[in-house]
């Protein structure tokens, strides 16, 4: 929209998402009335109407998905996240995702694959939500004073770290199978770029805390429950996962899932503070997706409801 047509009143509404009686997310709001034509059209950088192909998201699990089952439409959460670089920059507070084209049906039959026989349907080619602030809700009284004074170490160059381990069939965490990399085999790196981030972080405008730990890239836990107790420091992988796994594992549930729809054109936009997202596989014979990503780098880190020592 020209900024010479733009007017003080507001042009557009915003309409909490309707969810059904079994639904228990308490998030998610859609706005109309905005005029998002001048960031439409099929011109990509000039390339046109090109169909490109890439391995399945779900080849990352380490529970094979059988190809004759998910050709039948039996498909999985890729990996549960935020957008967070985790070494160097510090994460983007929101993220805008912008559907070009996608397919609409058939719909797909979402799977846990974990043993809890948990799964539920979407249309094809959408994104799902969790909300850390709602898991943070569910902690006991405890857990959230562990929460609120401890903190996280990540790995340098974390997603090399990682780049030979397998994730979990329900996309939440990483399969321990000893195959993190050693820091000598990562290369170079600046401590001063290693990030540590607190366990919680805080909303600086609406006083939300969420849950924030992004478990896949987790190396160092440091776990204290008041500012005057000395942190235990959890460095086993297998340990860190399993606390995390606790906690963040009670709301993976179809009831607090959410997955908008979208059309064309539509644009979703979250909290990347406070939210993890996931894509969902679908068959190729199902049709094209074409989506626009976009956050820029927050100048500044997450804030927790308690000091880091050593960083204030």
């Amino acid at each position: 929209m020209s900024p010479s047509v733009v007017k003080p009143e507001a042009s557009f509404t915003i309409t909490p998402m309707k969810k059904s009686p079994k639904e228990k997310h308490d998030y998610g709001a859609t706005v109309t009335g905005l005029d998002l034509n001048d960031i439409s059209g099929e011109d990509h950088y000039g390339i046109k109407n090109k169909n490109i192909t890439r391995p399945l998201s779900h080849d990352w699990h380490g529970k094979e998905l059988p190809q004759e089952e998910f050709e039948a439409g039996n498909v999985r959460f890729q990996r549960w996240h935020m957008d967070a670089p985790l070494y160097g920059r510090d994460p983007a507070w929101f993220t805008t995702l912008r559907c070009i084209k996608r397919p609409t049906k058939p719909e797909v039959n979402i799977r846990w694959d974990d043993g809890s026989g948990l799964s539920m349907k979407a249309e094809p080619g959408l994104t799902a939500f969790i909300s850390n602030v709602q898991m943070y809700e569910m902690m006991t009284e405890d857990e959230k004073k562990m929460a609120d004074h401890s903190w996280v170490e990540y790995a340098p160059h974390p997603y090399m770290w990682i780049g030979d381990c397998k994730g979990n069939p329900n996309g939440l965490g990483l399969m321990s199978q000893g195959k993190e990399k050693k820091l000598e085999d990562l290369g170079d790196f600046d401590p001063k770029d290693v990030k540590t981030y607190p366990m919680v972080w805080v909303n600086p405008v609406t006083g939300e805390k969420a849950f924030q730990v992004h478990g896949i890239c987790a190396r160092k836990l440091f776990v204290r429950s008041s500012l005057e107790e000395e942190p235990r420091v959890i460095e086993d992988v297998v340990e860190i996962r399993r606390l995390l796994r606790t906690i963040q594992e009670r709301i993976l549930k179809p009831e607090y899932v959410l997955i908008p729809s979208l059309d064309e054109g539509d644009i979703v936009m979250w909290a990347n503070y406070q939210m993890f997202h996931t894509a969902i596989d679908y068959p190729d014979s199902y049709g094209p997706r074409t989506m626009h990503q976009a956050n820029i780098a927050s100048s500044a880190p997450p804030v927790g409801p308690n000091p880091i020592p050593g960083t204030a």
